[in-house]
């Protein structure tokens, strides 16, 4: 069986001085992201590995994650920054089969657009969002369109 933890980024700075791709984390979005882990590691949601986008709001939250999970680095990728649907679909399908539980941190509209995607279940995808689907497949590749279960679902906005 696959999990997948879908993860959008904390939230960043909107300083027209930043390029996108170069937008840190607002002090607010590193505590989020330190809540979120911390929210994971209390209900024992614990991903494997991550794979990020490169930009550094995402690479910094996949960080914050990896630190108090207790996992290695992340692993980047850079098709994951600015994808669409077919482009986060083709990524996730190509993951490595020995992962059995992947976190991908990304941006919307893609994290909301996969969640709906594998799950058919519309949400609201906030700045720091987790989502956890799971399923019946032992294969990455086999992942399609309304195969997934949405098991775990949480925001820096729950309380």
């Amino acid at each position: 069986m696959k999990k997948l933890l879908l993860v959008r980024h904390a939230k960043a700075v909107h300083d027209t001085s930043y390029s996108d791709f170069e937008r840190p984390l607002k002090h607010k979005g590193v505590e989020d992201a330190t809540l979120m882990a911390e929210r994971l590691k209390s209900h024992s949601i614990i991903p494997q590995i991550l794979v990020t986008s490169p930009s550094i709001r995402t690479d910094a939250t996949a960080n914050i994650l990896s630190q108090h999970l207790s996992l290695p680095q992340s692993l980047q990728n850079e098709k994951i920054y600015d994808a669409g649907q077919q482009t986060l679909i083709n990524t996730i399908n190509e993951f490595d089969d020995k992962y059995d539980f992947i976190g991908l941190v990304g941006h919307n509209p893609g994290i909301g657009q996969m969640l709906y995607h594998f799950t058919g279940d519309m949400r609201d995808v906030s700045p720091g969002t987790v989502a956890l689907i799971e399923f019946g497949f032992e294969k990455w590749e086999l992942l399609s369109g309304g195969t997934g279960t949405l098991t775990w679902f949480s925001s820096p906005k729950d309380h």
